[in-house]
């Protein structure tokens, strides 16, 4: 018969879980930045006739999440990480200056520095001591968000695999939010989707931990375009 567990080991446990605990609030759709309110140019896609069933939905955010999240924001993360660890402003400053620069259209821009500025009123919150928080409002023009969800991921202490594991997911779980309403799609076609982008996290987190400082990437010139034709779309259910 096993025996009861103790206080204390109940206890130790609790504690050993609470980076993940801290992952899987960052990657929740229930946080408060308003990440549900963004398609990523999948709405202009839709109207333009180039995702409009479950199969091209599948492969159009399988190709965005390889070709563009992992080789830019997701790779932003994985080195705005250990610059927060260290503490390294300068760094910082000059990832998120990269960020800023990198995003083609208003909307892109928008969505980096709203989703920034509230994850940064969420850190205020939940870690009001730590003096990072101050540096990261202190950010100009706005924290974007890969910066910002690098500091809550260094503050989870979690390993950096696990962090950039959850940043992905989370982004795909947006998506195929997104995706559901736009194309539209039913529950269960989203979560075979949303299935089979969970089988390439581990791929994508791969690419960004694998990216020098120099190498990071932010070419995705027909997401541009869609990006510059949703900011005049006519119907639109979502801000990018």
């Amino acid at each position: 018969m096993t025996p009861p567990r103790t206080a204390t080991a109940i206890a130790t446990a609790t504690t050993d879980v609470g980076p993940l605990l801290e992952l899987i609030w960052l990657a929740s759709p229930a946080l408060p930045v308003g990440g549900f309110s963004y398609s990523e140019g999948l709405e202009p896609a839709v109207e333009a006739g180039l995702v409009a069933d479950e199969a091209q939905a599948g492969d159009w955010l399988a190709d965005q999440l390889h070709l563009a999240f992992a080789r830019g924001d997701l790779a932003a993360v994985a080195h705005g990480v250990p610059a927060w660890v260290r503490g390294d402003a300068a760094a910082i400053a000059a990832l998120n200056d990269w960020v800023t620069a990198t995003r083609e259209t208003h909307e892109l821009r928008q969505q980096t520095q709203q989703m920034g500025r509230s994850l940064l009123e969420w850190l205020r919150v939940r870690a009001a001591s730590d003096p990072r928080v101050d540096t990261l409002a202190a950010l100009a023009p706005a924290p974007t968000w890969p910066v910002a969800v690098a500091l809550a991921a260094a503050r989870s202490g979690a390993p950096p695999a696990d962090a950039l594991a959850a940043c992905a997911f989370g982004w795909c779980e947006a998506m195929v939010q997104a995706a559901l309403k736009a194309v539209p799609l039913g529950q269960s076609a989203g979560q075979r989707i949303l299935g089979r982008l969970a089988g390439e996290v581990p791929a994508a987190v791969g690419t960004a931990i694998a990216r020098a400082d120099g190498e990071r990437q932010a070419f995705a010139p027909m997401l541009a375009i869609l990006s510059a034709q949703h900011e005049t779309q006519y119907s639109r259910l979502f801000r990018s």
